[in-house]
């Protein structure tokens, strides 16, 4: 009879030994649950810079081939015109000033590069 019981006993402890590795030991569950949630963020974190890339791809592609793209930047960012063109800028004022509110002023040209109408040329 005492054969059992030791057997029962040193199941019972590896079954102990075994719970405790899978609930609190190294490749734990809690630690795989962590882990997933972990690599979910980075998936997460990853697609954010893969669309970033791929837009700053195109936008290096327009660039490199489109013409207007680069007359794009230059009409937004230094506020170059082409010849011909006029430029306006539009201000506001503070409504009590010129007996006027801001949205009744009238834009005023700023500077003009050709104030010549362009003519046709063969007729």
């Amino acid at each position: 009879m005492a054969k059992p019981r030791w057997l029962l006993l040193v199941l019972v402890l590896l079954l102990v030994f075994l719970q405790y590795h899978l609930w609190f030991g190294r490749g734990s569950s809690g630690e795989v649950i962590a882990m997933r949630a972990q690599v979910a963020s980075q998936v997460r974190e990853n697609q954010g810079l893969q669309q970033r890339n791929a837009a700053l791809a195109a936008e290096v592609e327009d660039l490199k081939s489109g013409e207007a793209a680069v007359e794009e930047r230059a009409r937004s960012e230094l506020g170059m015109i082409k010849p011909g063109e006029k430029f306006y800028r539009v201000v506001d004022t503070p409504a009590g000033q010129a007996g006027m509110s801001g949205d009744q002023l009238p834009a005023v040209p700023q500077a003009a590069q050709d104030p010549a109408p362009a003519q046709a040329e063969g007729h």
